[in-house]
């Protein structure tokens, strides 16, 4: 088999950055976009890390994402705002949507900010933890292509809408909630058959018949399952309805997936921030997280498992590994990134 390629968090930074440079996309944005792919590979969730570039790359010069926007407030009423992103780069609209959210939030105790016609912003980890460092609860949900039928259902509805929550912790590392309402994200598919799997593991999809499948090739013909069944479908709904319909923009198949060349993204980002000290003095709230943290892994384990452990703690544990021994690309992934640094004449990091 053939061995993944490493590389260091800056080595795939610059590269990522390099590459977006090449289609016009300015540093400091492009230096975002890259951090936010870099942030998913650390953390092990590399179907949005830098496997996306090549899709994004597509989309820019396809004139489905506009790298020169910036998007601008459609209203903003107390601690409500909307935001128009101009199809420029979900990062760029979700950092500027981020900072706006923090500050309202800060004036009123509790924020919402809603980005229309904009496309993807990587993980949502990324965003809600940008809340978070400021002392906040972080709530952010984004909608995508639809992949996802709805339960009883054998056509795609909605799309992989992703959840994610972080608390603010004094050590940066808190509480920190990153899913799909799918069982997975389509880039967990895409990366199976880049690197040439037959087989998926049960749960993850179904086929063209919505009757549950762990064949790839019927996977790639049929759907993503719902997570949890029709408890997913719902909050999938969820999702659609706090961005989408709230937000006034594009809806469930007006979305454009990272793949879908030729049409707009149209993608809607919600934001929510929750200011902890208005209801708990920042210490206290630190102290009441901690126990209850500790309460729920002292549980004894299950069998099979040595420990119990709370969202976050995989993702940590895993950046920690990765900035000491690097970012490991599988092969089907960096053909494909090497691929396309070679059309636009970008140097391979090595």
């Amino acid at each position: 088999m053939t061995p993944a390629v490493v590389f260091s968090e800056s080595e795939a930074r610059d590269f990522g950055r390099r590459l977006l440079e090449a289609v016009g996309v300015a540093p400091e944005k492009a230096l975002l976009v890259a951090s936010v792919l870099v942030y998913a590979n650390l953390r092990g969730v590399d179907s949005h890390g830098l496997q996306v570039l090549p899709h994004y790359v597509g989309q820019i010069e396809a004139g489905d994402v506009n790298p020169a926007a910036e998007g601008r407030v459609v209203t903003e009423d107390h601690a409500c705002l909307l935001y128009d992103g101009d199809h420029g780069l979900g990062s760029v609209t979700a950092e500027i949507c981020c900072r706006h959210v923090i500050r309202m939030a800060r004036q009123y105790g509790i924020a919402i900010a809603l980005t229309r016609e904009t496309s993807h912003f990587g993980a949502a980890a990324f965003w809600t933890q940008r809340i978070s460092a400021a002392g906040l609860i972080g709530i952010a949900m984004c909608d995508s292509s639809p992949q996802v039928p709805p339960w009883q259902g054998k056509a795609k509805r909605v799309g992989t809408n992703p959840i994610s929550v972080s608390v603010p912790h004094p050590g940066g590392r808190g509480w920190l909630l990153d899913m799909a309402t799918s069982t997975v994200a389509l880039g967990k598919i895409e990366q199976a058959a880049l690197n040439r799997k037959t087989e998926l593991p049960p749960g993850w999809a179904m086929d063209s018949e919505g009757r549950p499948t762990t064949s790839l090739q019927a996977a790639l013909a049929g759907f993503l399952m719902p997570l949890g069944g029709y408890k997913g479908s719902g909050l999938g709904l969820m999702v659609e309805i706090l961005g989408g319909v709230l937000g006034g923009g594009g809806m469930a198949p007006d979305i454009a997936g990272i793949r879908d060349h030729g049409r707009v993204a149209r993608v809607n980002h919600t934001f929510l921030a929750i200011d902890v000290a208005r209801f708990l003095p920042l210490e206290t709230f630190y102290a009441r997280m901690d126990w209850l943290v500790e309460h729920i892994q002292s549980a004894p384990p299950a069998a099979g498992y040595d420990e119990v452990l709370v969202a976050g703690d995989p993702e940590w544990r895993l950046q920690d590994q990765r900035r000491a021994t690097g970012i490991p690309i599988l092969p089907g992934p960096w053909e494909m990134l090497a691929r396309t640094a070679r059309r636009l004449g970008v140097p391979l990091p090595r």
